[in-house]
C-alpha cells in the first residue's frame, strides 16, 4: 500500500448545517480554481463570474438560473455550427453542457433541474460529434420489475486502430451520471480499450433505484457487451466513482471470473451504510448540497427512517458476500473522507481474496493530479494481463 504526498487536498470537515449562499459561492471558487468536481465543468474563463451570478440554491433558483446560461450557449452553439465555425460550436455545446449539468446538481428534484438533466444529456452528445472519437448512444433493453424502466442507455467509444478492443465499463455516484465520465475515457481510449459510461443506480436514466440487487442493471449491460462482435468483452473491467465503487465491489465479488479487475472509487461496503455514519455524513464539506436529498432520491425513499433502513440493507458485510472470491479489486480514497468511511476499505482487507489500496491525500475519492491516472494504468494493466 503506497501513501502519496501532494498539495493538492480539498477540505473535509464536518459541519452541522447546510451551507450558506456566501459559504457555497466559495465553496465552488475554491473546486473551480482546483479544476475538481463538480466545478470542473465551468469554464477557466468565465466560471467565476457564472458562480458569483447565483442568486439561490434552492430548486427553482439554481435549475432556472444555470438553465438561462445553457439556453444561451446552445443558441449561440447552433449558430456557430450554421456558420460552419465546428470549433466553436464544440466548445459553444461543451459549456453549455457544463452548465446544464450544473442547473440539474446534485440531482434533478425540481421541474427546472429536471429541464437542465435533460438538455446536459443533448448537448453532451452534440459536443461529442465533434470529438476525434465521439460517442455512440445505444439503449440496451432491461427485464425491469413493475415500476422500473426498460432500457438501460449506454455511450460507447472504441479506439480507432483496434479491431477487437477491451472494454471499460464505468459509472458515476450519486451526481456524476455517464456524462461525467469524459475525462476517465480519454485516458482509457488512449491505451487502446474502448469505454462503455452508464448511470449509477438510482441516478440518471437508470431503469432501477438503489435497492438491494440493483446490480442487475450492470449485468444486463456486461451480458449485452458480450454480443457485440467488435469488442472483446469476454471479461470486461469495470470502474465506479464515489457511491458507485460500491456495486463495483458487489460485482467483484458476485461474478469474479467475469471481470479482469473492478476499482472502487471513493465507495462504501458496509460502515458507510450503518445508522451512526448516515448521521454524521450529513453535511460533509466535500459536497455542495443536497446529499441527503440525493441519496434519498437514489434509493427511491422520501422519509429519513427509510433512508436510514435502505442505506442499512446495503452493506455487503451482512449480505454475506466479502468472504467469497472476488475479482482482482483496486480501492481508492482521500485519507480524510467524511463522505464515505476510510474504515470499509480496512474491512475490505480483512475478508476474501488480497486487494490492491491506493490512499491519496485529502477528502472524497482524494481528488490529486495523479488519482485518475493511478485508476486507468491499473485497469489497462489488468485487461492487458500485465502485473
Amino acid at each position: 500500500m503506497t501513501v502519496q504526498s501532494t498539495s493538492a487536498t480539498v477540505d473535509a470537515d464536518v459541519s452541522g448545517r447546510p451551507k450558506t449562499l456566501a459559504e457555497a459561492k466559495a465553496w465552488m471558487i475554491k473546486r473551480w480554481k482546483a479544476r475538481v468536481h463538480p466545478m470542473n465543468a465551468l469554464p477557466p474563463d468565465e466560471g467565476a463570474a457564472w458562480i458569483e451570478g447565483v442568486t439561490g440554491l434552492d430548486g427553482e433558483s439554481w435549475g432556472t438560473y444555470w438553465g438561462k446560461i445553457g439556453d444561451g450557449l446552445e443558441a449561440q452553439a447552433r449558430q456557430a455550427h450554421r456558420d460552419g465555425d465546428t470549433a466553436r460550436a464544440a466548445e459553444l455545446y461543451q459549456r453549455a453542457s457544463g452548465a446544464y449539468f450544473m442547473g440539474r446538481f446534485p440531482c434533478p428534484n425540481h421541474p427546472a433541474k429536471q429541464y437542465c438533466a435533460i438538455r446536459e444529456r443533448e448537448t453532451y452528445l452534440a459536443t461529442s460529434s465533434y470529438w476525434d472519437i465521439p460517442i455512440e448512444r445505444i439503449v440496451v433493453p432491461f427485464d425491469g420489475r413493475d415500476g422500473e424502466g426498460k432500457t438501460v442507455p449506454v455511450l460507447l467509444r472504441r479506439p480507432r486502430g483496434v479491431e477487437r478492443p477491451r472494454v471499460v465499463l464505468m459509472w458515476g455516484g450519486v451526481d456524476a451520471c455517464k456524462e461525467q465520465m469524459t475525462a476517465a475515457s480519454d485516458l482509457v481510449l488512449a491505451h487502446g480499450i474502448a469505454t462503455v459510461a452508464m448511470d449509477n443506480a438510482g441516478t440518471g436514466e437508470s431503469p432501477v433505484h438503489g435497492v438491494v440487487d440493483a446490480e442487475r442493471q450492470f449485468i444486463t449491460v456486461l451480458d449485452w457487451l458480450r454480443t457485440r462482435n467488435d469488442l472483446d468483452a469476454e471479461r470486461v473491467a469495470c470502474l465506479g466513482r464515489s457511491f458507485g465503487g460500491y456495486w463495483a465491489t458487489k460485482l467483484a465479488h458476485l461474478l469474479p471470473d467475469r471481470l479482469a479487475g473492478a476499482v472502487n472509487w471513493g465507495g462504501g461496503a458496509h460502515f458507510m451504510f450503518q445508522p451512526d455514519w448516515v448521521t454524521a455524513s450529513r453535511y460533509p464539506d466535500s459536497y455542495l448540497m443536497e446529499l441527503v436529498e440525493t441519496r434519498k432520491r437514489m434509493l427511491g425513499v422520501e422519509t429519513d427512517e427509510d433512508y436510514v433502513a435502505a442505506f442499512k440493507r446495503l452493506s455487503l458485510l451482512d449480505q454475506g458476500l466479502l468472504d467469497r472470491p472476488c475479482a482482482p479489486l483496486l480501492l481508492v480514497n482521500g485519507k480524510e473522507d467524511r463522505q464515505c468511511p476510510v474504515a470499509d476499505i480496512h474491512l475490505l482487507l480483512e475478508h476474501g481474496d488480497p486487494k490492491t489500496v491506493r490512499f491519496f491525500p485529502g477528502g472524497h475519492m482524494g481528488l490529486t493530479p495523479q488519482t485518475l491516472p493511478t485508476i486507468v494504468n491499473w485497469l489497462a494493466r489488468q485487461l492487458k494481463g500485465g502485473h
